[in-house]
């Protein structure tokens, strides 16, 4: 990346997309249909969590399966925006069809949702990949952060455009208004991408093998695992992050449900709380975006898991709606720098001419496929203990682990390793 090739309309562009992807994740994967497809679609039963953490454990495993072969495809055939665009409106056109899903649905409430998270996964890959591309090297904690930051903006957003939909709840006269949501998500996601699609390219060349592109992205992605042992920093890097990332994402994925199971929350209060965490999570992802240019993303990183830490052990111990409010103001932060640290740290260990292939096992195997024990464990021991107090401590040990893993990484920063030693 060089100065002449630093675009801000084009970062912007490309940070806008997070501003209309996050709708997805906070409408569907953590508040609206998660809690529509717990409460109305399985009747609110006891396996709903269980049949919910399946539902998404299957999505990432097929994410986690296609990612890396479809990331090298994309580097060989110089048509990395193409696959964007075609796991996008995989997600958006599945996240309409969710508002024909009703009452006892169950087998097509999980298809259906599958799809859209699969589309909705897949193409994180091909966007991550784009920010090398994008930004010059000393800036990419800032710009990984400053799109996060949209991400959660956005996410703010459809909170405040939805909720005269859902604040209804599932009172018999507003269900129907409720799922209508859904196609406003859709339409969202579909609007705010536009600029990122029409600002974004491709790398110059020409696809000159005779192979499918998949298949050859297979064969491309076997080669690049077995190259990883040559990459140290990085292969330890994807070791750890596949460990605290899967805490993160179970955060992410029941806590609507574990407001609403054990503490009582309405549907209403769930979207404040969500409101409240999104807000922090903006705060998160910019100022720690900031700081990783100056501290190094692994210690930005360190910093945030042990928040996580702090936050997960206090949601098993509280007891009132307000220390919950609390717990997720912290959670808010965490989330946001957490990822935007990761993302900014990946970028700085990979290849720039390989980004959306190293960046398909990041989002691939190390990002959805660590999604698939976390929410699988929580919903089991949820389902089978009847606590999800007991479930929420299960998350712990990936955040423990991500750290120990993450001391035995070391990048050069400013010519020296982050954990002191010269370089």
């Amino acid at each position: 990346m060089t100065e002449e090739r630093y675009s801000r309309l084009t970062i912007f562009s490309w940070t806008l997309f997070d501003y209309a992807r996050t709708s997805f994740s906070v409408m569907i994967k953590t508040v609206g249909y998660a809690l529509y497809f717990r409460e109305i679609v399985t009747a609110g039963t006891s396996r709903g969590d269980f049949y919910w953490g399946l539902a998404d454990s299957i999505s990432m495993i097929i994410a986690a399966a296609l990612s890396p072969a479809l990331g090298a495809a994309s580097d060989y055939s110089h048509k990395r925006k193409r696959f964007l665009m075609a796991f996008s409106m995989l997600c958006i056109l599945a996240t309409a069809l969710l508002y024909w899903i009703e009452r006892g649905m169950i087998l097509a409430g999980m298809i259906v949702f599958i799809a859209a998270n699969v589309g909705f996964q897949g193409g994180y890959t091909f966007y991550d990949a784009f920010l090398p591309e994008i930004a010059p090297r000393y800036i990419y904690g800032r710009v990984s952060g400053y799109g996060f930051g949209m991400g959660y903006l956005g996410a703010l957003s459809i909170l405040a455009i939805a909720f005269p939909l859902i604040r209804g709840g599932f009172d018999p006269g507003n269900i129907q208004s409720f799922r209508l949501s859904f196609l406003i998500v859709s339409a969202f996601f579909a609007v705010f991408s536009i600029p990122a699609f029409l600002r974004l390219r491709d790398h110059s060349g020409v696809y000159r093998h005779k192979l499918p592109y998949f298949r050859l992205g297979l064969r491309r992605a076997v080669r690049t695992f077995k190259r990883l042992g040559k990459y140290k920093s990085l292969s330890r890097f994807l070791l750890a992050f596949f460990l605290y990332i899967d805490g993160v994402n179970t955060v992410i994925f029941f806590s609507a449900l574990y407001a609403r199971g054990t503490l009582g929350f309405t549907e209403i209060e769930v979207v404040m709380f969500f409101i409240v965490a999104q807000s922090t999570a903006i705060l998160g992802s910019v100022v720690f975006g900031i700081l990783t240019d100056h501290w190094g993303p692994k210690r930005s990183i360190t910093i945030t898991l042990f928040i996580w830490v702090a936050v997960v052990t206090s949601a098993f111990f509280i007891q009132t709606k307000w220390e919950f409010y609390i717990v997720g103001l912290f959670a808010g932060m965490a989330i946001g720098s957490s990822q935007s640290s990761s993302r900014s740290l990946m970028a700085l260990l990979s290849p720039a001419e390989h980004a959306a292939e190293f960046f398909g096992f990041y989002d691939g195997i190390a990002g959805n496929a660590s999604a698939i024990m976390g929410p699988l464990t929580f919903g089991a021991i949820s389902s089978f203990t009847g606590s999800q107090r007991i479930a929420v401590l299960s998350v712990l040990i990936f955040f423990v682990g991500g750290i120990i893993l993450l001391r035995q990484v070391k990048i050069e920063w400013h010519g020296r390793t982050e954990n002191g030693e010269s370089g």
